[in-house]
């Protein structure tokens, strides 16, 4: 969060008659330069479902609309990441326990628990290093984007994440992700979901500068009696587990993770690679030896 900046004196005008230079730096007190990482800081205590960076990621990279009609299971439409759906505000009723209502409200939190879902732009992301044509790279604000001109549908990326996000599209066979808006970056332009949060649920800026502050946020919640807030994604804390060093797009959550559609532990496929190669060689040779002990024995029981 953050006030005005002094430069927004320079554009008090309602229409500018021109693009703003490093807007970013009105909007989020962050000026986009090549060579430094940037994500994002999603503060779910701060949510309320609005949906207004579900809307903003729509209008911007020209995605259809899906699902729109209820899915039975939430007052959530969207239901998941996907293709077509690069930001998803998830809705979670506390219900609480067995058949009663939640009657208590904790600190700082409703009962229903909210959180804006996007692609975590890995430090180490596994669906870049899945990836056979190069399609998926890193660029120079240190997110992970893919390349449709250079997709061809293999769709290894998918299961490579650990965090479900990358889907092959029915229109085009490729694979498709939130780009942390690359094309607003260049721009110097904050990314549509960010800039469109009215309650700065969702905040952009350099990430070493967003862990700092996600920290203090921590903190201050935990003086006021939330003491179940903690992050996720963060260096050394969950979600920054199995090799991933730590998410570029990381969280404020107050519940486990599994409770937000999150794994509690995520890892990178390639560090199963191994195992499961030696695994499958051990199988094999444990097959061989048992079918030379029976042709052996058969050759026995012939004399």
């Amino acid at each position: 969060m953050m006030g005005v900046h002094p430069r927004a004196l320079d554009y008090a005008e309602s229409f500018p008659n021109g693009v703003i230079p490093d807007e970013s730096e009105l909007t989020c007190g962050t000026r986009i330069e090549p060579g430094k990482s940037y994500g994002f800081f999603t503060d779910t205590t701060l949510c309320i479902g609005c949906k207004a960076c579900e809307v903003a990621c729509k209008e911007w990279n020209g995605l259809p609309a899906d699902n729109l009609g209820l899915t039975g299971h939430s007052y959530d439409n969207t239901g998941d990441l996907g293709a077509n759906t690069w930001r998803h505000v998830a809705f979670v009723e506390k219900i609480g326990s067995g058949d009663d209502r939640a009657r208590d409200m904790a600190p700082f939190q409703s009962n229903w628990l909210m959180m804006s879902d996007v692609c975590k732009h890995c430090a180490n992301a596994p669906c870049l290093e899945a990836c056979p044509t190069g399609s998926i790279f890193r660029t120079e604000f240190d997110t992970v984007v893919v390349q449709q001109d250079i997709c061809n549908g293999c769709g290894y990326c998918v299961p490579a994440c650990p965090f479900g996000v990358v889907e092959l599209s029915l229109a085009d066979g490729k694979a498709h992700k939130c780009t942390l808006c690359y094309d607003r970056l260049k721009g110097g332009l904050e990314p549509a979901c960010s800039k469109s949060c009215p309650t700065d649920s969702i905040q952009f800026g350099e990430v070493e500068e967003l862990f700092d502050r996600a920290r203090r946020r921590v903190g201050s919640l935990h003086e006021k009696g939330a003491t179940d807030a903690y992050l996720y994604g963060a260096p050394d804390t969950p979600g920054a587990t199995g090799g991933l060093k730590h998410l570029n797009a990381f969280f404020l959550l107050t519940d486990r993770p599994e409770v937000y559609n999150l794994p509690a532990a995520p890892t990178r496929a390639s560090d199963r690679v191994r195992p499961s190669f030696l695994s499958g060689l051990a199988a094999m040779a444990g097959l061989t030896l048992a079918a030379a002990a029976l042709m052996s024995a058969g050759r026995g029981r012939d004399r």
